[in-house]
């Protein structure tokens, strides 16, 4: 029984290290990470104004949105849905060990109710 855990705690780290550290299939995780980098992105909301604003504020605002939109979101967007798609992945192969896990138990549960 120990063996059988400790091989299925073995595979279950050595695949996430794949999955952190692997540049296979690096094409098809870029495009879906930009791809929910864009849609984020799109979402963003537009300030609205309460009475009538100045001119110079709105084009204030207007400036500060714009650059960070374009150029400080993109790269903390695109390193967060990384992330989160890794961990997404991690997630999906600790569900499988313990899947395995629990049915090494039960079948060394019912091993030992037909040996009893």
């Amino acid at each position: 029984m120990r063996k059988k855990f400790h091989a299925l705690l073995h595979a279950y780290k050595v695949e996430a290290f794949k999955i952190s550290h692997n540049n296979e299939c690096v094409q098809d995780r870029t495009r879906d990470i930009l791809q929910f980098t864009e849609q984020a992105l799109n979402n963003a909301y537009h300030y609205q104004f309460h009475g009538e604003p100045d001119q110079r504020r709105v084009e204030t605002l207007t400036l500060i949105k714009n650059f960070t939109l374009e150029a400080i979101l993109p790269p903390v967007v695109e390193k967060l849905v990384q992330r989160i798609s890794v961990l997404e992945r991690q997630h999906e192969a600790m569900v499988q060990l313990v899947d395995g896990l629990l049915e090494e138990l039960s079948e060394d549960h019912k091993s030992s109710e037909n040996a009893g």
